[in-house]
C-alpha cells in the first residue's frame, strides 16, 4: 500500500506556528516557547500531544538553515498549487466567484497583519503569485475591498487589512479556522 503523497504528508509550519515565511530565528524562538507551553502535554488546560509533537518538528526543521531551505522550497511549491488549484475551481466569473477571491485576499493580508502588526501589507505582485491571479483580475476586488474600508494602502504602497477588515475575517468561520488564532494564555 503506497505511503502518503508529498502533498498529504506536508504540514505547513508557518501556519501552524502563524509566522510569516520571512521570520527571523529569534521570533521563531519566541513563538516556539510561547506555545510550547501552551502544548506541552504537562499542561492540564491546553496541553496537546498532536500539537506539541508538531511544535517540536516544526521548531526542529525552522531553526536549522539547511533544512529550513529545503523546507521553503517545498513549502513554496505547495502554497503555488493550492493558490492556483483555488482560483481554476472557482467559476470565471459570478458573484460566487468574487467572493472567493475577496475572501482570499483578506485572509492573505490578515496573516500579514498578524505577522507583522507595525509593518504589514503585501504588494501587488504578491498577492498575484499567490493567488495566481493577474492584476487586472484583482482590481475590482480590492476597489470593493478599499470602498468597504476592509483594506487600504500603506505608506509603503502594499495593501493592508483594516481594523474593519479584520472584524469582517473573524466573524467569518469560513476565512480563518479559530483554533489557527493566537489567543493570550488563561491567566489563573
Amino acid at each position: 500500500m503506497p505511503g502518503p503523497s508529498k502533498e498529504e504528508s506536508f504540514v505547513d509550519y508557518y501556519e501552524f506556528l502563524q509566522l510569516s515565511p520571512n521570520a527571523d530565528s529569534d521570533t521563531i524562538g519566541r513563538v516556539f516557547r510561547f506555545l510550547a507551553k501552551r502544548y506541552h502535554p504537562d499542561n492540564k488546560k491546553t496541553g496537546n500531544d498532536e500539537k506539541f509533537r508538531t511544535l517540536m518538528n516544526a521548531y526542529r526543521v525552522l531553526s536549522d538553515p539547511e533544512q529550513r531551505a529545503a523546507y521553503d522550497s517545498r513549502y513554496e511549491e505547495t502554497r503555488n498549487r493550492h493558490w492556483k488549484a483555488f482560483v481554476e475551481a472557482s467559476p470565471s466569473n459570478g458573484a460566487g466567484s468574487d467572493q472567493k477571491i475577496q475572501k482570499a485576499i483578506l485572509s492573505l493580508l490578515y496573516t500579514a497583519r498578524r505577522t507583522n502588526a507595525l509593518h504589514p501589507g503585501l504588494g501587488i505582485l504578491e498577492l498575484e503569485t499567490l493567488l495566481g491571479c493577474p492584476e487586472q483580475h484583482m482590481e475590482f476586488h480590492i476597489w470593493y475591498l478599499k470602498e468597504k474600508a476592509w483594506i487600504q494602502r500603506t505608506d509603503n504602497g502594499l495593501l493592508a487589512i483594516t481594523a474593519a477588515g479584520v472584524d469582517a475575517v473573524t466573524n467569518d468561520s469560513i476565512l480563518l479556522r479559530k483554533d489557527r488564532l493566537l489567543t493570550a494564555p488563561d491567566t489563573p
